[in-house]
């Protein structure tokens, strides 16, 4: 494996073994780390930390690299059972505070449940908010105004 940093020798077998054939399939598409951020979600220092087992990769990092390998269903769920098993395994960090409700990697920097694009901005929720509170009143208005205008004509 070339130009990669030797692994801690401490750490778990499964977890080796995952990112070394990470390592194998990040090798395998001819990218730079810098490239393979450009092509993915997650950032060269994001890749960097991934492939050098200083913290997990979210599983969608491992799809976007397996997707842009050109890899098939079968190959790509192989590597999401390896990415469970050493994500299990993976050594967490000793000022990091304990998972919470079972879930994984929380104590982990850079960890997204959605890819960039598709997280809606917080400012766009807070106005879709709004934009749904004002055609409420606009509604309550225009019944009012029915409401009203029936009882004055009859």
């Amino acid at each position: 494996m070339g130009g990669w940093q030797a692994l801690p020798d401490d750490l778990p077998p499964e977890v080796r073994h995952f990112v070394e054939q990470l390592r194998q399939l990040k090798d395998s598409t001819g990218l730079s780390l810098v490239s393979l951020g450009a092509r993915t979600a997650y950032s060269k220092s994001s890749w960097h930390r991934y492939l050098n087992a200083t913290q997990p990769p979210p599983r969608q990092a491992v799809a976007a690299l397996c997707r842009i390998a050109g890899l098939d269903g079968a190959d790509t769920e192989r590597f999401a059972v390896r990415w469970e098993l050493a994500v299990q395994a993976w050594p967490r960090p000793a000022t990091a505070p304990a998972p919470s409700a079972g879930v994984r990697g929380e104590e982990y920097e850079d960890d997204p449940t959605l890819p960039w694009w598709d997280e809606p901005p917080k400012e766009t929720v807070a106005g879709m908010n709004r934009l749904l509170l004002s055609a409420a009143l606009l509604l309550a208005l225009v019944l009012l105004i029915g409401i009203v205008g029936a009882v004055a004509s009859g």
